[in-house]
């Protein structure tokens, strides 16, 4: 029996669908995590690349859009134990230009940016309410990395009852083996799995 044979035989790798009305969250595609130097390397900007037509979609279609950064007070006085295990990310300050959304992807009038201190996007922000308040019952979900803040903000996502897409080419990570265990992991238990041009082709249906 496969590996895949045993998570289909327990039942998991259910589709979880598309409800009636979605938003696209942006994780933590920032400049830090596009330098490899940093925090990058891997597909991180392939994955921002493919961002780009797909947030020009979401926001022609109106859809809630909410972007995410790290970001820590300059004398690290806000850090926790995220920041003890990877001491790197206290470099992401208000004002630092790796904590910057990278400029492909600046956002526009009316959408949120989040600033948080932990992998998920949801855990300590007002996330939840914003897109309660919008009537979102699903989120489209882009951003780095993989393995670390997207699994995280889309295991919250399906905390908070929302329907969790993961848009495979608009996710990266620094190393591809987490990034492909990642992608198989959530699509086994959190999350569909729909490439842009396939979220773009779904919602392009008449209701």
């Amino acid at each position: 029996m496969s590996e895949l044979d045993i998570y289909k035989a327990q039942g998991m790798g259910q589709s979880v669908g598309l409800g009636r009305r979605l938003a696209l969250v942006v994780v933590d595609f920032v400049n830090g995590f596009i330098d490899p130097a940093h925090f990058g390397g891997g597909n991180i900007s392939d994955a921002v690349r493919c961002t780009v037509p797909l947030l020009g979609e979401a926001r022609r279609r109106s859809w809630p859009i909410a972007h995410t950064r790290v970001v820590y007070a300059d004398d690290g006085s806000d850090a926790g134990a995220f920041a003890r295990k990877s001491p790197g990310l206290l470099k992401l300050t208000e004002a630092s230009p790796l904590s910057q959304i990278v400029p492909e992807l600046i956002p526009a009038a009316g959408e949120l940016i989040i600033r948080k201190r932990q992998a998920s996007a949801f855990f300590g922000t007002e996330l939840a309410g914003w897109l309660m308040w919008r009537g979102v019952d699903t989120v489209l979900v882009t951003g780095c990395t993989t393995s670390g803040c997207v699994r995280a903000t889309v295991v919250d996502a399906v905390a908070h009852n929302l329907r969790s897409i993961v848009v495979s080419d608009c996710v990266g990570d620094r190393a591809i083996g987490p990034h492909e265990a990642s992608l198989f992991d959530m699509g086994q238990k959190y999350a569909d799995l729909m490439d842009s041009a396939e979220v773009l082709r779904a919602t392009s249906k008449p209701a």
